[in-house]
């Protein structure tokens, strides 16, 4: 295959990196567009119906509502191998609506869910990339197979454990994942850990709490000691177990004894065994609380993800086409919009960051905090690039995350991570070499570790745990949608 050269790039890359520059607005557009959707886990229809609409119109095969999610899909386009996939999601999060570029808190609608990490900028990233190789497999540039897949329920750290069990990466030599961030960089090693999440739902007997309380069975009671032994239980956790809950049920008044309450546990360690083993002893002191109470305890599995490692010979190939692509030069006035921002959350005005980061590796202690893209990262070779298109000093969830989704920095910083993207990909394509070699670093990485996937075999996910948000904030958020559609030309 020819590799005629264009600012030390091959081919297929410059006619990749050129599709992107051309369609930069296009790739904004998308964005912005998911932005103003703001769809909270497992309600990304409009998102994930555009993502998909789009890759469609290029001609990808896509199948919807893959392993049971509605707003899940996989798009493929190509044949043969190598076999190259890339994943992103595009949920946003309950109560983080921001109006975009202003410096303070402004909810468009109150109380209703929005974009505060960028998952906007994921999604549109991964298919304004997957277009650009795909335009460079037609004019014969590279060839292979290029799966992308749309991940629903990030913020619940779901979906992608389902794809792999249900087999949907059994063919694929490597996968790529994007997300936003501050800095322009990658990784290799250990970089989040795993996380399981489970109702803990404790059924009682109603009675009178002022005239027959003796008669009633407290489910809440039940809900509060298991919180008291939990509580009782962190002082025997090692350093990096995490448990963390919410009260989804208390009851309905205080008259009444509750008959039905529950808690949402989320249980995190370094290991996919350390998680198995911090879950059974929650089961442990739920069960005690359920006997202490007289009532009866079930246990409703809502995630579980394995930590995410990434792969050294992924991350270098990434850091190549960083170092190739380079940090955007922000503007003066970018560079003083972050800075006003920085100074307004009480964080120094330094600005935004100038230079791409040096390769991270081998991490050893990774991120206290989970993402459902783990299991892939123990199936198959798997790099993730972190793009720059947020403010320093911002932090995900919290409205000034919020504040920069639809200005420039986003947009041009969505643009370099889509070309670093689109260029490994290539990359994996024009040379067999670098899947090989991926896959060789990629079994001495994990070593004797057999992944198994923490979702039971007959388990299914539960589809509607935000409906009612969608039913609730929906309407008052169509005013907002973008009304054109992002055409990449």
């Amino acid at each position: 295959m020819s590799r005629s050269r264009l600012h030390g790039t091959s081919a297929g890359k410059a006619s990749a990196f050129d599709f992107l520059d051309r369609n930069a607005t296009a790739l904004g557009e998308l964005s912005d567009a998911l932005f103003y959707f703001a769809e909270p886990s497992l309600e990304e229809y409009q998102s994930s119906a555009l993502l998909a609409e789009l890759l469609e119109e290029e001609g990808f095969v896509v199948e919807r509502g893959i392993s049971g999610f509605p707003t899940g899909f996989m798009a493929v386009r190509g044949e043969g191998g190598p076999v190259i996939a890339l994943h992103a999601e595009y949920d946003a999060c309950p109560q983080n609506s921001q109006r975009p570029g202003v410096l303070h808190r402004e909810e468009m609608v109150k109380g209703a869910p929005g974009h505060c990490e960028g998952h906007n900028g994921n999604g549109a990233v991964m298919v304004a990339a997957a277009i650009a190789v795909k335009r460079a497999m037609d004019e014969g540039h590279v060839q292979g197979t290029l799966k992308v897949f749309g991940a629903p329920a990030e913020e619940l750290t779901l979906s992608r454990p389902y794809f792999v069990r249900d087999g949907y990466f059994d063919d694929v030599d490597a996968a790529f994942h994007n997300h936003i961030g501050a800095e322009f960089s990658t990784e290799y090693g250990l970089a989040q850990i795993s996380a399981l999440s489970a109702d803990f739902e404790f059924a009682g007997t109603s009675a009178h709490a002022g005239i027959s309380p003796w008669e009633g069975c407290d489910a809440l009671d039940a809900v509060v000691l298991m919180d008291a032994g939990i509580a009782q239980y962190r002082e025997h956790m090692k350093p990096q177990m995490r448990a963390h809950r919410v009260i989804t049920n208390g009851g309905e008044q205080p008259n009444v004894i509750p008959n039905r309450a529950s808690a949402w546990w989320c249980f995190r360690d370094p290991t996919a065994s350390g998680v198995r083993e911090v879950f059974e002893r929650a089961k442990r002191i739920g069960q005690g609380a359920a006997m202490m109470t007289d009532t009866e305890l079930t246990i409703r599995l809502r995630s579980a993800v394995w930590p995410v490692r990434c792969n050294e010979t992924l991350a270098r190939l990434l850091q190549s086409n960083m170092d190739i692509v380079g940090m955007p030069a922000w503007t003066e006035e970018e560079q003083a919009f972050a800075k006003s921002l920085q100074e307004t959350i009480g964080k120094p005005g330094i600005g935004l960051n100038a230079e791409i980061n040096p390769l991270r590796g081998p991490r050893l202690e990774p991120l206290a905090a989970s993402n459902d893209c783990g299991d892939i990262s123990w199936k198959v070779p798997m790099g993730r690039v972190w793009w720059p298109g947020t403010v320093p000093g911002t932090v995900f969830h919290h409205w000034s995350g919020g504040v920069p989704l639809t200005t420039s920095i986003t947009h041009r910083g969505a643009l370099a991570g889509a070309k670093v993207l689109a260029g490994a990909v290539i990359d994996c394509m024009d040379d067999p070499a670098v899947v090989e070699d991926a896959q060789r670093t990629f079994r001495k990485e994990i070593a004797d570790t057999q992944y198994e996937p923490l979702v039971p075999a007959s388990h299914r996910p539960d589809i509607a745990t935000h409906r009612g948000l969608t039913t609730k904030y929906g309407p008052l958020q169509e005013p907002f949608y973008r009304t054109t559609k992002p055409v990449f030309s």
